[in-house]
């Protein structure tokens, strides 16, 4: 009945940022959502083509806008912008750390409202196309959705109110069931916003470190190439120590002595640049293991949303059933009134009888 959260909505694209909402009494001071910033996904149902901009924090979803054509963000400041929702009645703005971070999401924005603009013309068309084909529904069909009429006879209408009751919590129960369905699929998409972040900072860190592994062979090569620099000067130096010279001499030992102090200190950097890659590739390592982590909990989201929409197609089946005995009660219930009403013709004529005799 409900489809997988996968297969029904994708994530197309992902960004952090401070939320807040417009004050509904004032309409001028805005209210944070968020104590901090939180990831703002834009989401994509193929089944229903519908384009959302959804964030979650924690369980509960600060942001669920349905983008439509008349939809427009507006930038208000450097590292802020803010757009209408008039289903919800109010005005978001999202607060960025950087303005490309701002003109990012401006642009996908624009992107996808002309989706929304071209996926609504082709829903009218369809519309139009089908209206014109479409035939008359008989309109006498709700006398038969009706409910039957509750008999007032003791014995099948306890039946009857115990059926009722039995439907009750098999309906409170489905309700209850749906509310976890619901709950588990805001979580599995906050999780797939994670995943999704995640992928984007996973693909950056591997073209970094793809560069940084580039950059290091090269300043290897050049490392090489400044010992055997180094160690030349030093033979040039040691040379002119054991001839003793002054004058000339002296001036260039002192040239030699600062250009090697110069290669030490460049070699030293150096060093530093490649010890900050190494420890930018550990943090690499780290991060790909916090996508495997993030993977593993959204499949155990997953599991325990098939084991929900197996449960509620349980209860729907347990309604059913309850549904159709209820029918039954009721044609036996339909039965017996019958035939107390022939009982109760009988002993009326029986009593008419009687008065005549007694008359006589």
């Amino acid at each position: 009945m409900f489809p997988q959260h996968r297969e029904r909505e994708q994530p197309i694209f992902s960004t952090r940022a401070h939320v807040f909402q417009i004050d509904p009494n004032t309409k001028r001071n805005w209210i944070p959502a968020s104590k901090h910033a939180v990831t703002v996904s834009f989401f994509y149902d193929a089944s229903r083509n519908v384009y959302r901009i959804i964030s979650v924090g924690g369980t509960k979803a600060i942001i669920n806008c349905i983008i439509t054509p008349s939809m427009t963000f507006t930038k208000t400041s450097q590292k802020f912008g803010q757009w209408a929702d008039s289903r919800a009645n109010t005005v978001y703005g999202l607060g960025f750390a950087t303005e490309q971070q701002l003109h990012q999401f401006s642009e996908k924005f624009k992107e996808v409202k002309d989706a929304a603009r071209l996926a609504r013309e082709k829903s009218q068309d369809k519309e139009l196309a089908n209206s014109a084909l479409n035939i008359a529904v008989p309109q006498d069909l709700s006398d038969e959705l009706q409910s039957p009429p509750v008999m007032c006879v003791n014995g099948p209408e306890d039946k009857l109110y115990r059926s009722q009751s039995a439907d009750i919590t098999l309906a409170s129960e489905k309700e209850r069931i749906k509310k976890m369905l619901s709950e588990g699929s805001i979580c599995e998409m906050n999780l797939e916003a994670e995943l999704f972040t995640l992928q984007d900072s996973n693909t950056k860190l591997i073209a970094a470190l793809h560069e940084a592994n580039t950059n290091v062979e090269q300043w290897k090569k050049q490392l090489a190439a400044y010992q055997v620099e180094t160690e030349r000067l030093r033979e040039q130096v040691a040379d002119l120590e054991a001839h003793g010279g002054h004058g000339p001499s002296d001036l260039l030992k002192d040239e030699l002595t600062q250009s090697l102090e110069e290669l030490e200190a460049l070699l030293k950097a150096k060093d530093e640049e490649i010890h900050i890659l190494q420890s930018k590739k550990s943090e690499y390592h780290q991060i790909e293991h916090e996508r495997d982590e993030v993977i593993r909990r959204l499949r155990e989201m997953e599991i325990r949303t098939s084991d929900l929409e197996r449960r509620v197609q349980s209860s729907e089946q347990n309604l059913n059933s309850s549904l159709e005995e209820r029918d039954r009660m009721d044609t036996e219930i339909q039965r017996a009134i019958e035939v107390l009403d022939i009982k109760i013709f009988d002993l009326n004529d029986l009593r008419q009888s009687l008065v005549k005799l007694i008359d006589k």
